[in-house]
């Protein structure tokens, strides 16, 4: 029967796997053969049996949690208490190097791709290490508790300096609080940014898209697309491709024999903007050289003439483009 899940296999996770077998040997209420409290009665005691019994018992729950190799040198060992004892002074090995690399662990960790929670975990199971290594005063003076205050405010600070920059306003709202918050109130602060960070993230991108496609389908209902070529700015009844181009557009080439007929071009290319001024009645008015020539229009004087005697004699109405 195994009644800790942590097996222990050398140095590093000696104090882990002690603590967690002194968990659950106290649930056990056997405690006692390992500290040497109950120590072995004389023989042909009535007690005696009950005894070899219960420490048979914590022998196998210690033998089922360390690895093979240390399995070996337990297996022949009658007592719990003498088991436990040489394995505190095999693997306690409680020296300067651990905490330095505690601490170094602690200096580097950042929160990076994960979670707050697990990120948190993570600093959790160093600073529960740390204690474990060097125990704090648990007395109920002033001292101490002065002194257990000054190492929660530097975990408090350790768990927000890791945190990522995009929780920086956060951040700063718990350090403005009066007093300091603990480390466990904080993480439900930061958690509960980190929930609503998440429901926005998904519900966001979708009512974006459908703003953007609203706003575009108004665009397009503003805008007049022609059926026969394709070109915005126009519809299919006064497309010049169906209808012909007018005199004086570069692609107006009246053909020889059939007066002005349209002549259809299928290197069509779109049309520039004409401008052509009208006075109240209606009547198209001839430009002067100066305006044509700032307007950026293409019709000469004898070409706006030539436009007037061809409106006199039919009774087509251009549009203008």
């Amino acid at each position: 029967m195994t009644i800790v899940s942590e097996q222990l296999t050398w140095v590093e996770n000696y104090g882990i796997w002690s603590r967690a077998m002194l968990i659950a040997l106290r649930a056990k209420n056997k405690t006692a053969f390992i500290d040497g409290t109950c120590a072995r009665p004389p023989t042909g005691i009535p007690t005696s049996n009950q005894w070899e019994r219960c420490n048979a018992l914590v022998l196998s729950w210690i033998m089922n949690s360390v690895s093979k190799n240390i399995f070996g040198g337990i297996v022949y060992s009658s007592d719990a208490s003498v088991v436990w004892s040489d394995l505190k002074d095999q693997f306690d090995k409680v020296n300067g190097s651990r905490i330095f690399s505690i601490h170094r662990e602690l200096g580097k960790l950042t929160q990076g791709n994960d979670t707050i929670s697990v990120y948190f975990c993570r600093l959790k199971q160093l600073w529960d290490e740390y204690s474990s290594l060097v125990v704090l005063p648990s007395c109920e003076c002033t001292a101490a508790r002065k002194y257990v205050e000054h190492d929660q405010q530097h975990c408090l600070l350790q768990f927000l300096m890791g945190l990522n920059d995009s929780y920086m306003h956060v951040r700063s709202q718990i350090l403005m609080m009066m007093p300091l918050p603990s480390v466990s109130q904080a993480f439900s602060l930061l958690s509960q940014e980190e929930s609503h960070r998440t429901l926005s993230s998904v519900d966001q991108p979708a009512s974006v898209f459908y703003t953007r496609q609203g706003r575009t389908d108004e665009r397009r209902k503003d805008v007049l697309i022609c059926d026969h070529c394709g070109w915005n700015g126009h519809v299919k009844a006064h497309c010049f491709k169906l209808i012909g181009y007018p005199p004086g557009h570069k692609l107006y080439k009246p053909q020889q024999g059939k007066g002005n007929s349209p002549r259809f071009n299928r290197e069509f290319d779109k049309p520039k903007i004409r401008t052509v001024a009208h006075n109240v009645t209606g009547d198209i008015v001839e430009p002067s050289p100066k305006t044509a020539a700032r307007s950026g229009s293409s019709f000469t004087p004898a070409q706006y003439a030539e436009i007037l005697q061809l409106l006199e004699g039919t009774s087509i109405n251009f549009i203008t483009y």
